[in-house]
């Protein structure tokens, strides 16, 4: 892998990541940019003790541009767009409308490949690799920011999702504080630890799982399961066996291996609901530990933390979305519709021939 930096005409940061190490990348951002006023704000909730993001400047933000505008092809021409080469394997770039910015952290947009019309579960392996690679030389990175904690890739597919850019992207997110959700992790596992006398959580987890029905895909170093107890419709969580905290931690056996496993989960969601259904609306959740103090979490250390992907999607059946009503979006208790023994066995029963 080549790691090119260069900065854009409103002076953000670009990464290109090449396959190939001889890839010269010296292109320049010939659009006319000023450079983006941001009003990121960070707001405590005192009652709930979580934090929401004020970025009022978004709603400006690009919004399902037709595919010759596409800001994130390459440039071509006089046609010029956020990425000044005229061809990239991939790509990572500060958000020029970030949710998070300056001292409240720091949003980047990854392009998984340069073809519009492409998914990443139409990715090859090797192009596969290269997206880990750069997720994980991205959370390096971040990680050393003064004012990031955690660090949180992530992929939103499908206009149900709220996907505004068609082209295939991920996005990263670098928080300057524990998010609600990891924390609750870490208070689980600090509170099995203590009962259990130093037991770790997550590997009580996996160990139940593995031996269970509802295990949809097991390689010799990742497994695939559906949680016991889903909060989605499908969702599968992907696991190291080899417990790490985070993306940096993966040895080259897990890393060579992950990009088959993940392609394959992939390609069997667009399956899940039948040959001539759209493809599948999903959300793709790296959970890697914070790196900021944990002392909130008696006895926990980052090595505590396992890292894991989360993959879901909003569809229940064909035609047919789960919506986060009354219950999950006003007591934050979930409803699914679908058994995740039954939603394991289809997941299993698409597997690719």
């Amino acid at each position: 892998m080549k790691k090119t930096s260069t900065r854009l005409a409103d002076g953000r940061e670009l990464i290109y990541y090449d396959l190939r190490d001889d890839t010269v990348r010296d292109a320049a951002d010939r659009r006319p940019l000023e450079r983006t006023v941001t009003t990121s704000e960070v707001r405590h909730d005192v009652l709930l003790g979580d934090s929401v993001a004020i970025a009022s400047h978004r709603q400006g933000r690009t919004y399902h541009p037709p595919a010759n505008e596409c800001p994130l092809c390459p440039s071509e021409g006089d046609r010029l767009s956020e990425i000044p080469d005229s061809s990239y394997d991939v790509v990572v770039f500060e958000n020029r409308f970030p949710s998070l910015a300056g001292d409240s952290g720091r949003c980047e947009v990854v392009c998984f490949t340069s073809d519009h019309g492409a998914a990443f579960a139409d990715l090859t392996e090797e192009q596969a690799r290269l997206v880990l690679e750069a997720w994980t030389d991205r959370t390096s990175e971040l990680s050393h920011l003064p004012s990031v904690d955690q660090v949180f890739c992530f992929e939103n597919r499908g206009a149900e999702i709220g996907v505004t850019l068609q082209h295939p992207h991920g996005q990263i997110y670098a928080y300057p504080f524990t998010t609600p959700r990891t924390a609750l992790m870490l208070r689980s596992l600090a509170t099995h630890k203590e009962m259990t006398g130093g037991e770790n959580l997550f590997d009580a987890v996996l160990e139940r799982e593995l031996a269970g029905e509802r295990v949809v895909l097991e390689g010799e170093h990742w497994v695939a399961f559906v949680p016991y107890a889903a909060h989605w419709p499908y969702e599968v969580h992907l696991y190291p066996k080899r417990r790490v905290p985070d993306l940096l931690a993966l040895d080259e056996a897990a890393r060579t291996e992950f990009p088959k496993m993940y392609l394959e989960l992939l390609k069997r969601f667009d399956r899940i609901f039948g040959e001539d259904e759209p493809p599948t609306p999903y959300i793709a959740a790296w959970h890697q530990a914070p790196f900021g103090a944990l002392e909130e979490f008696d006895g926990v250390v980052r090595e505590d933390f396992a890292l894991h992907l989360e993959l879901f999607t909003i569809r229940r059946t064909s035609g047919k979305l789960k919506f986060l009503a009354g219950s999950e979006s006003g007591m934050n208790v979930f409803i699914n519709d679908v058994p995740p023994e039954r939603a394991a066995e289809r997941l299993r029963e698409v597997a690719s021939s």
